[in-house]
Protein backbone atom coordinates (compact mmCIF):
# COMPACT_ATOMS: atom_id res chain seq x y z
CA UNK A 1 0.00 0.00 0.00
CA UNK A 2 1.20 3.52 -0.77
CA UNK A 3 1.93 5.45 2.43
CA UNK A 4 1.85 9.22 2.98
CA UNK A 5 5.63 9.59 2.65
CA UNK A 6 5.69 7.84 -0.71
CA UNK A 7 2.65 9.76 -1.97
CA UNK A 8 4.35 12.98 -0.92
CA UNK A 9 7.48 12.04 -2.85
CA UNK A 10 5.51 11.10 -5.98
CA UNK A 11 3.53 14.34 -5.87
CA UNK A 12 6.70 16.38 -5.34
CA UNK A 13 8.29 14.76 -8.38
CA UNK A 14 5.18 15.33 -10.50
CA UNK A 15 5.08 18.99 -9.53
CA UNK A 16 8.68 20.12 -9.75
CA UNK A 17 11.19 17.31 -10.15
CA UNK A 18 11.54 14.39 -12.55
CA UNK A 19 8.47 12.16 -12.69
CA UNK A 20 8.76 8.97 -14.71
CA UNK A 21 6.03 9.96 -17.17
CA UNK A 22 7.63 13.09 -18.64
CA UNK A 23 8.14 16.70 -17.63
CA UNK A 24 6.94 17.97 -14.28
CA UNK A 25 4.20 20.56 -14.05
CA UNK A 26 6.85 23.22 -13.29
CA UNK A 27 8.92 22.19 -16.31
CA UNK A 28 5.93 22.49 -18.65
CA UNK A 29 5.27 26.03 -17.39
CA UNK A 30 8.85 27.30 -17.39
CA UNK A 31 9.59 30.46 -19.42
CA UNK A 32 6.02 31.10 -20.55
CA UNK A 33 4.86 34.68 -20.89
CA UNK A 34 1.44 35.84 -19.75
CA UNK A 35 0.38 36.20 -23.39
CA UNK A 36 1.44 32.64 -24.17
CA UNK A 37 -0.28 31.30 -21.04
CA UNK A 38 -3.54 33.09 -21.92
CA UNK A 39 -3.48 32.15 -25.62
CA UNK A 40 -5.87 29.63 -27.16
CA UNK A 41 -3.88 28.01 -29.96
CA UNK A 42 -6.26 25.03 -30.06
CA UNK A 43 -9.91 26.02 -30.63
CA UNK A 44 -12.17 24.83 -27.84
CA UNK A 45 -9.28 23.92 -25.53
CA UNK A 46 -8.48 25.58 -22.23
CA UNK A 47 -5.55 27.96 -22.09
CA UNK A 48 -2.43 27.08 -20.13
CA UNK A 49 -3.37 29.75 -17.61
CA UNK A 50 -6.79 28.16 -17.10
CA UNK A 51 -5.10 24.80 -16.56
CA UNK A 52 -2.82 26.32 -13.91
CA UNK A 53 -5.80 27.83 -12.05
CA UNK A 54 -7.69 24.53 -12.35
CA UNK A 55 -4.76 22.54 -10.96
CA UNK A 56 -4.38 24.98 -8.06
CA UNK A 57 -8.11 24.89 -7.31
CA UNK A 58 -8.16 21.10 -7.06
CA UNK A 59 -4.93 20.91 -5.08
CA UNK A 60 -6.59 23.25 -2.60
CA UNK A 61 -9.80 21.25 -2.50
CA UNK A 62 -8.06 17.91 -2.01
CA UNK A 63 -6.00 19.49 0.77
CA UNK A 64 -9.25 20.56 2.46
CA UNK A 65 -10.53 17.00 2.20
CA UNK A 66 -7.31 15.55 3.58
CA UNK A 67 -7.76 17.92 6.54
CA UNK A 68 -11.11 16.27 7.27
CA UNK A 69 -13.46 18.74 5.61
CA UNK A 70 -16.53 17.66 3.67
CA UNK A 71 -16.04 17.36 -0.08
CA UNK A 72 -17.14 20.31 -2.18
CA UNK A 73 -16.25 22.03 -5.39
CA UNK A 74 -13.17 24.23 -5.02
CA UNK A 75 -13.97 27.62 -3.50
CA UNK A 76 -12.82 29.36 -6.69
CA UNK A 77 -14.72 26.91 -8.92
CA UNK A 78 -13.66 24.05 -11.17
CA UNK A 79 -12.28 26.34 -13.88
CA UNK A 80 -11.48 29.73 -12.34
CA UNK A 81 -11.49 32.74 -14.65
CA UNK A 82 -8.13 34.15 -15.68
CA UNK A 83 -9.08 37.79 -15.23
CA UNK A 84 -6.62 40.50 -16.24
CA UNK A 85 -3.78 39.22 -18.42
CA UNK A 86 -0.48 40.68 -17.26
CA UNK A 87 2.95 39.37 -16.38
CA UNK A 88 2.31 40.16 -12.70
CA UNK A 89 -1.00 38.28 -12.74
CA UNK A 90 0.64 35.29 -14.49
CA UNK A 91 3.41 35.19 -11.87
CA UNK A 92 0.74 35.39 -9.18
CA UNK A 93 -1.07 32.40 -10.72
CA UNK A 94 2.17 30.38 -10.74
CA UNK A 95 2.87 31.36 -7.12
CA UNK A 96 -0.69 30.33 -6.18
CA UNK A 97 -0.12 26.94 -7.84
CA UNK A 98 3.08 26.46 -5.85
CA UNK A 99 1.44 27.63 -2.62
CA UNK A 100 -1.51 25.24 -2.90
CA UNK A 101 0.95 22.49 -3.69
CA UNK A 102 3.03 23.32 -0.61
CA UNK A 103 -0.05 23.17 1.62
CA UNK A 104 -1.01 19.84 0.05
CA UNK A 105 2.40 18.31 0.80
CA UNK A 106 2.40 19.70 4.34
CA UNK A 107 -1.05 18.26 5.01
CA UNK A 108 -0.30 14.91 3.40
CA UNK A 109 2.94 14.60 5.35
CA UNK A 110 1.02 14.79 8.61
CA UNK A 111 -1.34 11.92 7.81
CA UNK A 112 -1.14 8.32 8.95
CA UNK A 113 -2.12 5.22 7.00
CA UNK A 114 -5.34 5.11 9.01
CA UNK A 115 -6.08 8.70 7.96
CA UNK A 116 -5.49 7.82 4.32
CA UNK A 117 -7.85 4.85 4.61
CA UNK A 118 -10.79 7.17 5.46
CA UNK A 119 -13.46 7.61 2.83
CA UNK A 120 -13.64 10.90 1.00
CA UNK A 121 -17.43 11.04 1.16
CA UNK A 122 -20.20 9.31 -0.75
CA UNK A 123 -19.79 8.46 -4.44
CA UNK A 124 -20.03 11.52 -6.67
CA UNK A 125 -17.80 11.37 -9.74
CA UNK A 126 -18.26 15.09 -10.50
CA UNK A 127 -16.80 15.90 -7.08
CA UNK A 128 -14.28 13.06 -7.23
CA UNK A 129 -15.59 11.55 -4.01
CA UNK A 130 -16.42 8.09 -2.74
CA UNK A 131 -12.86 6.82 -2.60
CA UNK A 132 -10.32 6.55 0.15
CA UNK A 133 -8.26 9.68 0.74
CA UNK A 134 -5.23 7.69 -0.40
CA UNK A 135 -6.92 7.09 -3.76
CA UNK A 136 -7.81 10.78 -3.99
CA UNK A 137 -4.14 11.69 -3.53
CA UNK A 138 -3.17 9.24 -6.27
CA UNK A 139 -5.85 10.88 -8.39
CA UNK A 140 -4.02 14.19 -8.01
CA UNK A 141 -0.95 12.52 -9.51
CA UNK A 142 -3.03 11.42 -12.48
CA UNK A 143 -4.61 14.87 -12.70
CA UNK A 144 -1.20 16.57 -12.80
CA UNK A 145 0.11 14.18 -15.45
CA UNK A 146 -3.00 14.63 -17.61
CA UNK A 147 -2.94 18.41 -17.51
CA UNK A 148 0.85 18.54 -17.92
CA UNK A 149 0.35 16.66 -21.18
CA UNK A 150 -2.21 19.25 -22.23
CA UNK A 151 0.24 22.05 -21.46
CA UNK A 152 2.88 20.34 -23.60
CA UNK A 153 0.44 20.08 -26.51
CA UNK A 154 -0.61 23.73 -26.11
CA UNK A 155 3.03 24.81 -26.10
CA UNK A 156 3.61 22.87 -29.32
CA UNK A 157 0.57 24.51 -30.87
CA UNK A 158 1.85 27.93 -29.79
CA UNK A 159 5.16 27.23 -31.54
CA UNK A 160 3.18 26.60 -34.68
Amino acid sequence: MIDAAYLTELLRKAHADEPWHGPSVADTLRDLTAAQAAARPIPGAHSIWELVLHLAAWQGEVTRRLQGNAPAMPDEGDWPAVGVVSEAAWQSALEHLDATFGRLLETLGGLTDADLDRSGGSLDRALGTGAQLRTMAVGLLQHAAYHSGQVVMLRKALAG
